[in-house]
């Protein structure tokens, strides 16, 4: 979850395009990971039997760090390595549907509610389909949305390159936002690391 830091005079924008009533936004997000021997893998904030897990400095789970990362884009509020960097020892190993939680609070505090995810994980092994539909449910309740706006698919990368090799696995994840009327109670937004609890 590594996330390349600004260079010389370049600015990072930190004013947060303001939510129209109405709009619909939508972000992307992508995540790759090493496999490191011993498991389980931990998938979509589910437990899968593997003979190997996904190295990382958080619980490695690139379902969640895809998806954080497309619902904080789609709501232009910031993206994973800044708001928990790996830098910071309080993530390590940390529950990445946590990060995933508090990714939805902050995209609230923006005016927007999530609409529906679309979710891509590209790996030889292990297959997705045992495993979808709890990963929809565990999803969809940290979303706050109904399990039928959440998309599961796996796809192999018919034996090409290193997910094909059996390396690491990764994940691609479109998601939508809407914009609300009524805006939370919000806290000023900032692009310091979020390491409160929820």
């Amino acid at each position: 979850m590594q996330r390349e830091g600004n260079t010389g005079d370049e600015q990072e924008t930190r004013a947060v395009s303001p939510a129209m009533p109405g709009q619909t936004r939508t972000g992307i997000g992508y995540d790759s990971h090493r496999f490191a021997p011993g498991g389980p893998m931990t998938l979509g904030g589910v437990s899968v039997p593997s003979a190997v897990h996904l190295a990382g400095h958080s619980d490695g789970d690139a379902v969640a760090h895809a998806l954080t990362d497309a619902i904080l884009g789609a709501a232009a509020a910031g993206d994973i390595g800044t708001l928990f960097p790996d830098t910071d020892p309080a993530n390590k190993a940390r529950d990445s549907i946590e990060m995933l939680a508090l990714a939805v609070v902050r995209v609230l505090d923006n005016g927007f509610v999530v609409v529906n995810a679309d979710i891509t994980v590209i790996a030889e092994q292990p297959k997705i389909l045992p495993y979808r539909d709890a990963m929809r449910e565990r999803i969809a309740a940290v979303l706050r949305v109904a399990v039928g706006a959440v998309s599961i698919k796996g796809k192999t990368n018919e034996g090409m390159g290193w997910v094909g090799r059996g390396e690491g696995l990764a994940c691609i994840a479109v998601a939508a936002v809407a914009a609300v009327e009524q805006r939370r109670t919000a806290q000023p937004v900032t692009d310091q690391p979020m390491t409160d609890q929820l």
